[in-house]
């Protein structure tokens, strides 16, 4: 999942709500602060009500996450664009396909939650703006070994640049999946994938109720 699929069903909680995009967030900051469910637990049970509500929104990514990369829908899905990606660049032999055709369904499933709910994004970013990014940072840092004093900075320009919306147009959308290919070290693509996209969007499209819906595949 990504930020809105994460997020959507809270709007109504602003701390809560932008505790579910931290972990994404910190993929970008800072790699190498993580943070984890046993440092969460106690952060959840807080006295301090802020602290607890925003911790429990970060819990809830990675409860999000830990269900959804185990269903089935999303793996065949992931296996079928990766394959389609290294047929379509067959001399590619890094990791590539598979990394982006992980990435490529959660950054759709949040061009159509935006598509069926006009508005939606807009309001997303509203409640975002409504949170003081100083006490996320300050839970982060609680939570995570590793310390960060770039937190602040990010959400402030996460909530300025709005770049969700640029998941709705596949121009748009193959520039920011590569700037996530030159973070993660990993090649840049062009065209021969990019002519890709909209047979990948419809699919998605397509599937976006079993994603959000589908039971955990089991041996």
């Amino acid at each position: 999942m990504n930020y809105l699929a994460h997020a959507y069903q809270y709007l109504n909680k602003p701390l809560f709500m932008s505790g579910t995009g931290v972990p994404d967030m910190l993929s970008v900051v800072d790699r190498k602060v993580r943070v984890r469910s046993r440092n969460l637990k106690p952060l959840i049970e807080s006295s301090e009500l802020e602290v607890a509500e925003i911790a429990a929104g970060i819990q809830q990514h990675l409860d999000d996450d830990r269900w959804f990369h185990a269903t089935k829908i999303f793996n065949q899905l992931n296996l079928e664009f990766a394959r389609a990606m290294r047929e379509a660049d067959p001399e590619d032999s890094s990791l590539r396909p598979r990394f982006l055709g992980h990435i490529i369904i959660e950054l759709l499933l949040d061009a159509r939650l935006a598509e069926l709910h006009p508005g939606l994004l807009d309001c997303y970013y509203e409640v975002l703006e409504q949170v003081d990014a100083e006490k996320i940072q300050l839970v982060i840092n609680k939570a995570s070994a590793c310390k960060t004093d770039q937190f602040i900075r990010f959400f402030q320009a996460f909530c300025r640049e709005r770049f969700l919306y640029d998941y709705l147009d596949d121009e748009r959308l193959a520039y920011r999946l590569n700037q996530v290919m030159k973070r993660v070290g990993l090649p840049v693509f062009g065209d021969s994938l990019m002519k890709l996209f909209p047979s990948i969007r419809r699919r998605v499209y397509d599937c976006h109720d079993e994603l959000l819906t589908a039971e955990v595949e089991t041996d």
